[in-house]
């Protein structure tokens, strides 16, 4: 029902009619998801502490909160005690990581993305080949260090357009690119295009190196980016998936985007004069703190929300072989990872 001052409030309000699009999919992909429990899991059934090379994923909430937790966080294996519990991170490590570890006996718990192992393994084949393997990703991300370690003397990295006149190879007829899993769709494209004007041969990955929730939460994003004055990406700044969806919906024709981890960030000034606020977040971004922003908007008058429905993620990975063994003899052990 609507009282006498809700309708005063209407007639005096002029502005454009305030409604929320929220993507789907969003949020935690399965391989966050997975890493994410493989840390919980492993406090529950060793105790803290538990280090973690990096961050587990990019989202500083998660961290923060593992962290009270009892989870040291390290930037490499020389920082932590020998014999101690080490998880590998979603984004991955080198053979060169893997051996530290090994030389400092310390028990590893492997929660790197199977699709990120997946691009691994590809190098590893292509290098068995000799092929030269073309790179595309972002300079110092975790992941594409990672990747180029599994072969450092034949990958090259591509990350912005002046790097394609950089690189050199030895036999055009066996180049190959490969791709960080975290990426723009369309940005990565744009690289091989410019690879092929150079490399009319160059190969490309047996399948798609990006991987299907990043393409996933873009495609959402695209399919509504149109209708809204406003998107909101929830995610951190180190997040290259989530980084990638604020430019998405720039590129796909919002008339503005940002980036915050928190509802506080929300700058109230970019709601004014707005009428369809979009709201996503990245992969590996808990659904709470979505729904924080969408109380915010809430309270300010956009209380219509309308999901924008692209796909229907039902994939799922066992945990990591190493901490599933140990689950496997506890009795208490629990019944699913979802």
């Amino acid at each position: 029902m609507t009282t006498s001052s809700q309708t005063t409030e209407a007639a005096e309000d002029t502005g454009p009619a305030k409604r929320v699009l929220l993507a789907k999919p969003r949020g935690y992909c399965a391989g966050v998801d997975r890493a994410v429990i493989s840390v919980e899991k492993a406090l529950e059934t060793y105790g803290p502490p538990i280090y973690v090379r990096k961050e587990i994923v990019h989202n500083r909430h998660v961290v923060d909160t593992l962290r009270e937790r009892g989870v040291i966080f390290v930037e490499d294996t020389d920082e932590v005690p020998e014999g101690s519990r080490l998880v590998f991170s979603a984004h991955g490590v080198s053979p060169a990581v893997r051996q530290a570890a090994a030389d400092r006996n310390l028990q590893t718990i492997d929660a790197t993305c199977p699709l990120v192992t997946k691009v691994h393994k590809e190098v590893n084949r292509f290098a068995r080949d000799d092929y030269d393997i073309l790179l595309i990703g972002h300079d110092g991300h975790e992941e594409v260090e990672g990747t180029a370690g599994e072969a450092p003397e034949r990958v090259q990295l591509v990350d912005k357009p002046e790097d394609v006149d950089q690189v050199e190879i030895r036999d055009p007829s066996k180049v190959v690119w490969l791709s960080q899993t975290t990426l723009s769709v369309d940005e990565t494209m744009e690289r091989v295009d410019q690879l092929q004007g150079r490399f009319p041969d160059l190969q490309a990955p047996p399948s798609d190196d990006i991987c299907y929730a990043t393409s996933n939460r873009q495609y959402a994003v695209k399919a509504m980016a149109a209708e809204c004055d406003l998107v909101i990406v929830v995610g951190s700044t180190n997040s290259s998936n989530s980084v990638r969806l604020v430019e998405v919906a720039l590129h796909a024709g919002a008339s503005d985007a940002h980036l915050v981890d928190f509802a506080s960030q929300v700058d109230l000034a970019w709601l004014e004069g707005v009428g369809t606020v979009g709201v996503t977040s990245g992969a590996s971004v808990p659904d709470a703190l979505v729904f924080q922003v969408l109380d915010l908007l809430a309270e300010h008058g956009w209380d219509q929300v309308d999901e924008v429905t692209t796909a229907n993620e039902k994939v799922t990975f066992a945990l990591p072989r190493e901490l599933r063994k140990d689950l496997d003899e506890n009795p208490d052990k629990p019944s699913s990872v979802r």
